[in-house]
């Protein structure tokens, strides 16, 4: 674990959430202060008795907040973790907001959550958001780092359903990805890079770097289908989708959380994520999680696929 110095303030966006409320925990470990931003819906993460964590405080940040009025939140930040935002339309103005907000606070390193295949072509609908955010905070005086992370191993989880019918049990993994490969990466293995970065006692090591962050393999969805049967206990099978199959199956989704699904796996398709990088490794002192110790490690995360009807 990164020690922490007493006199470095961090703040984290996004706390609420799986990533942020991970990296909420790693830094608490390590003695760190730290300001944890949640949205009006959410709630800041806490001890297993309910305690707040300690060197902790908590400030709500509506999601239409502008850069002056985030900017308080950031006052005497060192560093500020900044996640993506979930919804379009105005995710890119919320992320310029944020940005504008640590300029305006006199913060010194912003840590941003990207994805790999960011670029201003990029298939993936994310990936093109992302792009857009990087060259935003590339061109302020603020140091960055950009954590360009692949697919998560949760995810595919949620695009199993199952397909049971009088003729037998069937669970069917289904996703417009074809027989691409995707190096999957636990939200876990994120936050130990994030907290390493975020508590250096040198921040300039990191500042101006791009990190990728991957699991240790690379999967085809035939593979995930079959690394979830051997954990769940129960066949689950790969089948490919056209993009008009996918909306039609995600159609209780948001349209963005659809339309970044449907464009990732088209990115996975055309070979974007089959990168293995070694950053993971280099930045938390340890290996990546496969996706098949993810499962093991972790079996609340996919506990949903033990039930009857699947989503």
């Amino acid at each position: 674990m990164t020690p922490a110095s007493p006199d470095r303030l961090v703040v984290l966006t996004g706390a609420d959430g799986r990533l942020g409320s991970r990296l909420a925990f790693r830094v608490a470990a390590a003695g760190g202060r730290q300001r944890l931003l949640i949205s009006g819906r959410g709630s800041a993460p806490r001890l297993p008795d309910g305690a707040p964590l300690p060197e902790s405080e908590v400030a709500a940040i509506p999601a239409e907040a502008d850069a002056r009025a985030m900017s308080s939140a950031f006052a005497e930040a060192d560093a500020v973790f900044l996640v993506p935002g979930r919804e379009r339309p105005g995710r890119l103005a919320r992320h310029r907001a944020a940005i504008d907000a640590a300029v305006l606070a006199g913060v010194r390193h912003v840590v941003y959550v990207s994805s790999i295949g960011a670029a201003p072509d990029a298939i993936a609908s994310g990936a093109r958001d992302d792009w857009l955010t990087e060259e935003y905070l590339r061109g302020t005086d603020l140091a960055w780092t950009m954590l360009r992370t692949s697919m998560f191993h949760r995810t595919p989880t949620l695009a199993v359903r199952d397909e049971s019918s009088g003729a037998g049990q069937r669970a069917l993994l289904r996703a417009p990805a074809g027989q691409g490969a995707v190096a999957t990466v636990s939200h876990d293995d994120v936050a130990d890079v994030a907290t390493a970065v975020l508590l250096d006692e040198d921040p300039r090591r990191h500042a101006g770097r791009i990190y990728f962050l991957t699991g240790p393999e690379a999967l085809t969805f035939d593979d995930i289908a079959a690394t979830l049967s051997a954990a769940v206990g129960r066949t689950i099978r790969y089948v490919p989708q056209t993009v008009e199959q996918a909306r039609a199956q995600f159609y209780r989704s948001t349209a963005t959380e659809v339309e970044d699904w449907i464009t990732q796996c088209q990115a996975i398709e055309a070979g974007v994520l089959a990168q293995v990088s070694p950053d993971v490794g280099h930045l938390a002192g340890r290996r990546a999680r496969s996706l098949e110790v993810w499962l093991d490690d972790y079996p609340a995360e996919w506990a949903h696929l033990r039930l009857p009807s699947v989503r």
